[in-house]
């Protein structure tokens, strides 16, 4: 009986991992306890040791393929087992021809509701192309969330139907999947003479390359890869990073239209789905809402110091870091039980009263902005709302934000400090009735008792719709949010 060689448990926090390195083929013996493959994740190298000794029969998941925990990757059969057949160029003439097998509609997923239409944003493979079972074909963008379209068997990529940046509605067939397929030969002999194309995708990218790419804000496609079928390693980001940026190569083939005005040149892009989504909100939310900012600031070194003392247990016991965006919410949450009228919304000539304290994080994203939903803030400890605000940045980079991740929100926090803005005017997210900027933290002069001390500033903004808030309660709301972050033990306390 075969022996499943499944990935450990992941760590908390970590959705998925890479098969980093398998140590043994299919038909080697192996010893028991021995070392059979490498599982990387975004924080740790896992090793996966054989359990008996035994023989590799299969390994269901290769160099590169992303698994979840648990998921069964290999199989170990007793030492007179023979292993499973793979699959060969020598076997593949008898399928040559991508024609054989049962074609397959590709569909648009069922939209989400109040969604009319999506775009189609990218496709990752092309016809012709093989591809395997729940591997991504195309990314269909919608003005809210990015859906991707997996093959629901391995086979040949067909015909696309509809092109990158066509309009498509819910369950249109958009393109065709030849099932059961291989690769006719004339398909094959580009992709093995091309360099690896699918460089510039995430699904070929270690968690720990794909980070550290998205941190440093790099192009994959223009990283040449020296892994295992060309994929991209930690060494090659660090040599790109190094080497001298190379001129701008005039042959290169624009992207967008471009325009010579003598020896400058402009182009034209269209906006995306979302970036036009975003423009009509913000614009939305300046002419239907009256719209007032109230300032102030906050001394953060109470906070700063009480970091400092508990950031090691802290980060060992939770297994994450402690940030500032936790007390931020933790202070809203507070303020908004004070003062209901910030946390209610207008729907027509109402005035919608939350008793649910839902809390939208701004996060940047390479789409544009969002404004994910941290839910029930409320029952939320300091961890936990790390840990949910941390998820949600994570989905938003890799573009995983479901509709459902979207929807929602009773207030919301935006953080321009990240980037370094001292003081700025936040746009309401309606229906939200109000939000609350959050600055850069920066060393002033300060009067106190008498005396100047130099203390860690930072400006506090709060926007908020003057049809519903009236000025005492958006300066008592203002003034409650500055004192607990000034107090943080007022949060304990619940004074």
């Amino acid at each position: 009986m075969a022996i499943e060689i499944k990935v450990p448990v992941l760590p908390e926090s970590v959705a998925d991992a890479t098969v980093a390195t398998w140590h043994v083929s299919v038909g080697d013996t192996v010893e028991r306890d021995q070392n059979l493959v490498d599982i990387e994740t975004d924080k740790v190298v896992l090793e996966v040791v054989a359990p008996e000794a035994g023989v590799i029969t299969e390994i269901l998941h290769e160099e590169g393929a992303t698994v979840l925990g648990q998921q069964v990757i290999a199989l170990v059969g007793a030492a007179g087992d023979k292993p499973a057949a793979p699959a060969t160029n020598n076997e593949q003439p008898a399928a040559a021809s991508a024609s054989e097998g049962k074609e397959v509609d590709i569909k648009v997923p069922v939209l989400p509701e109040s969604v009319a239409d999506a775009t189609i944003a990218t496709w990752h493979v092309q016809p012709g192309e093989a591809v395997k079972r729940d591997q991504n074909l195309v990314d269909i963008e919608t003005d809210k969330v990015v859906l991707e379209v997996v093959a629901t068997e391995d086979g040949v990529m067909g015909e696309h139907i509809h092109a990158e940046g066509e309009t498509v509605l819910a369950e249109q067939i958009i393109g065709k999947l030849i099932a059961g397929a291989a690769p006719a030969a004339a398909a094959l002999a580009p992709a093995t003479s091309a360099p690896a194309a699918s460089d510039d995708s995430n699904d070929v990218l270690t968690p720990s390359v794909r980070r550290m790419i998205a941190e440093k804000g790099l192009d994959a496609s223009k990283i040449k890869g020296s892994g295992k079928g060309g994929r991209i390693t930690k060494e090659d980001v660090e040599a790109f990073l190094k080497a001298p940026a190379a001129p701008a190569a005039k042959a290169a083939a624009p992207a967008a239209p471009v325009v010579a005005l003598g020896e400058r040149t402009q182009k034209r892009v269209p906006m995306t789905r979302l970036r036009k989504t975003i423009a009509n909100r913000l614009l939305e939310a300046k002419n239907s809402t009256a719209m007032l900012t109230t300032f102030n600031e906050v001394n953060m070194k109470p906070i700063m110091d009480l970091r400092k003392q508990y950031q090691d247990v802290f980060e060992k016991r939770h297994g994450i870091r402690l940030g500032f965006m936790s007390f931020y919410v933790k202070a809203v949450v507070e303020a908004l039980k004070r003062f209901p009228e910030v946390n209610a919304s207008i729907d027509g000539d109402d005035i919608v009263y939350h008793n649910y304290f839902d809390v939208s994080i701004a996060v940047s994203t390479p789409r544009g902005l969002v404004t994910p939903v941290l839910r029930d803030c409320d029952k939320l400890s300091v961890a936990e709302i790390e840990k949910g605000i941390k998820d949600l940045a994570i989905k938003g980079r890799d573009g995983k934000l479901t509709v459902e991740d979207m929807t929602g929100g009773n207030f919301t926090i935006t953080n321009g400090g990240v980037f370094g803005s001292l003081l700025s005017t936040p746009i309401i997210n309606m229906p939200q009735a109000s939000i609350l900027g959050m600055h850069k933290i920066q060393d002033r002069p300060m009067a106190v008792n008498g005396k100047v001390e130099i203390l860690p500033m930072m400006y506090l903004a709060l926007s908020y719709d003057h049809r519903q808030i009236d000025g005492k309660e958006s300066v008592g709301f203002l003034v409650t949010i500055k004192e607990l972050l000034e107090d943080p033990t007022r949060l304990l306390l619940d004074v």
